[in-house]
């Protein structure tokens, strides 16, 4: 048994170790095979439990140091499959390149592209489209709602600065779109409800808008439309049908609308209130020769008018109040000329007709009148006392053909004070109480005239 096999101890000599391949060879026994088999099969399974265990300690240290230390640190970081940015820590974890870099991105901030030509093969190529990119405002159209929204703001303060230019430049601003006719009666409407200076200035305002902005198709429209609406406007303003004709015939004389308008209507009008307002606009117009413009049709009031017209209306107001007597209705006519910075010249005129007068019944009459303007406010306190200063300074010369213009004058502001018309300090201002009256000017002596109390 201790004897050794002189073939073996040879092989272990001369040949290399049995796990190599290369000894595999038709000498070995079938035990030396199967031998080296089960060396391989054992060295393959370390190494699968050797690999293994080091992936599972690795885990467990790296879960161990996010619970411990900080997740925001790179080393804290659990490393994911696939993953290319570096593990050592070091960078902030950007993009490549900023984001300027790789397939399907969009670029660095801030980068320039260059224009890119049109492609003819792009199926959404168009030839007939393609030259110069023109870069315009677009202003979307206004509906009906916005449509009065916005036009009625634009008509108030027209009524305001009565300039026709302005209004031309906000309409140019506007999309009106096919509602562009309702502008017109939108306004027409606003100025029925309004004064009568305010249709003054529709009525301007349609003639120049006509041309420029407006078609005289547009305006027929427009007029077309407030017919229709007609017994709704006479719910708030009775006198419409009236109003409505003169606007016709205004228009009509102004070729704001075509001289065929009326005849469309002939035998076609069901509506009596429609029907009325042609018959008006009709009737207007067969006055006029020569279609001339019908500028008096609303009496132009306000400023519009010259200081020379307004003097005249004035003095006819008051010569009618003398004859009737009614307040009330002086009253009217004073607030249709729509002028109150311009009352003091009634009160001038109506002190001068005092001081012209025969007799005590005009300075009872204008007193009583003056006194009701004052109370209700018609006339101003700064108004009353420009009217009276003005004749103070005019009385030397009205003295040359009134005589007794300063007894009169004097009695006259004694009974306004007592009427409360005039103040104290405007009564005592008055030149009259310090000028006598002589008996040699055509009048009798301060001592012997029974209208002046004796001092």
């Amino acid at each position: 048994s201790n004897r050794t096999n002189p073939l073996s101890s040879e092989r272990k000599k001369k040949a290399p170790r049995a796990d190599s391949h290369a000894e595999v060879n038709g000498n070995w026994t079938p035990q030396e095979k199967a031998l080296h088999e089960a060396r391989l099969k054992a060295k393959a399974k370390r190494r699968v439990r050797k690999s293994s265990s080091r992936s599972e300690s690795l885990s467990e240290s790296l879960s161990g140091e996010l619970a411990d230390g900080d997740s925001h640190s790179p080393k804290g970081k659990v490393p994911v499959p696939n993953d290319r940015k570096s593990r050592t820590g070091k960078g902030r974890g950007l993009p490549k390149k900023g984001g300027a870099g790789g397939k399907g991105v969009w670029g660095a901030a801030g980068m320039v592209y260059e224009v890119e030509e049109p492609d003819v093969k792009d199926p959404n190529y168009d030839e007939i489209a393609q030259g110069d990119t023109v870069y315009a405002t677009v202003v979307p159209e206004l509906d009906e709602r916005e449509l009065e929204k916005t036009v009625n703001p634009i008509v108030q303060e027209y009524f305001e600065h009565g300039d026709t230019k302005e209004v031309q430049m906000l309409l140019r601003e506007l999309n009106l779109g096919h509602h562009k006719y309702e502008f017109s009666s939108l306004a027409v409407s606003l100025s029925l409800e309004g004064k009568a200076s305010h249709r003054e200035l529709t009525s301007r305002l349609l003639r120049d808008l006509v041309g420029k902005e407006l078609s005289e198709s547009d305006m027929a429209r427009a007029f077309d439309k407030i017919l229709k609406e007609l017994p709704d406007l006479m719910l708030d303003t009775p006198e419409a049908p009236q109003m409505l004709g003169q606007f016709i015939a205004r228009a009509i004389a102004d070729h704001a609308l075509p001289m065929a308008f009326l005849d469309r209507y002939k035998g076609k009008v069901d509506c009596d209130h429609a029907r009325a307002a042609l018959d008006r606009a009709a009737v207007l117009l067969s006055m006029k020769r020569e279609m001339v413009r019908l500028d008096n049709v609303w009496g132009v009031g306000g400023g519009l008018r010259p200081v020379k017209h307004l003097v005249k209306e004035m003095n006819l107001l008051l010569k009618e109040y003398l004859v009737s007597g009614e307040v009330k209705e002086a009253e009217r006519c004073l607030r249709d000329l729509e002028v109150p910075h311009f009352h003091h010249e009634l009160v001038y005129e109506a002190v001068v007709m005092v001081l012209e007068s025969k007799g005590d019944t005009a300075v009872k009459m204008m007193c009583k009148l003056l006194q009701a303007f004052w109370k209700i406010g018609l006339v101003t306190v700064d108004q009353m006392n420009r009217g009276f200063q003005r004749v103070y300074d005019e009385l030397p010369e009205i003295t040359l053909d009134v005589p007794h213009a300063h007894s009169i004058m004097e009695s006259f502001t004694d009974l306004c004070y007592q009427e409360s018309v005039i103040t104290k300090q405007l009564r005592d201002s008055c030149p009259s109480r310090s000028v006598p009256v002589l008996s040699g000017e055509g009048g009798c002596s301060a001592s012997l005239c029974p209208s002046k109390p004796q001092a």
